[in-house]
């Protein structure tokens, strides 16, 4: 079973994911109060993205809502089937499945609360950082550079 790595990076990206959000959320209670962990680089900050990344097309409609959750699932099923029709090596499953695990963590927070929570904030060397993410976006980039960079293909 070929693709492997790419169910099991998918799947543990998904589930720190979910994880992470439910304890910060709903154990730590982020939403009563900002929580320092390492002041200023990071700071747990609740946040509600209705839109796509750093809060851009911000939209509070039902069919803002869908149209993202399907634009997220298209994404998914594209960079599934990209790598099912090249020869992808094993560490270009894994990043796919990075990003494919973090995109339907982002999905399934829209399904269930019409918006992504959020709750990373990083700030430093005197520069105040007024946007949140979380390990759903850490996933997301880190799986698409890594596909990038990690492509296979022999310079030309």
């Amino acid at each position: 079973m070929r693709y492997r790595f790419l169910l099991w990076a998918a799947l543990a990206a998904f589930l720190i994911d979910q994880i992470s959000k439910y304890l910060v959320v709903h154990v730590l209670r982020v939403a009563e109060g900002n929580i320092d962990i390492l002041p200023p680089l990071l700071v747990f900050k609740y946040g509600e993205n209705r839109g796509i990344n750093f809060g851009l097309f911000q939209g509070n409609s039902e069919a803002a809502r869908w149209m993202l959750i399907g634009i997220s699932l298209a994404i998914s099923v594209g960079v599934l089937v990209w790598l099912m029709r090249t020869a992808p090596t094993k560490l270009m499953l894994v990043c796919g499945g990075l990003l494919i695990g973090g995109a339907l963590g982002n999905v399934v927070d829209r399904v269930l609360y019409g918006f992504v929570l959020d709750f990373l904030n990083m700030s430093c060397c005197g520069i105040n950082n007024p946007f949140v993410f979380n390990l759903a976006d850490v996933f997301i980039f880190a799986g698409a550079i890594g596909l990038v960079v990690f492509d296979g293909k022999k310079p030309s």
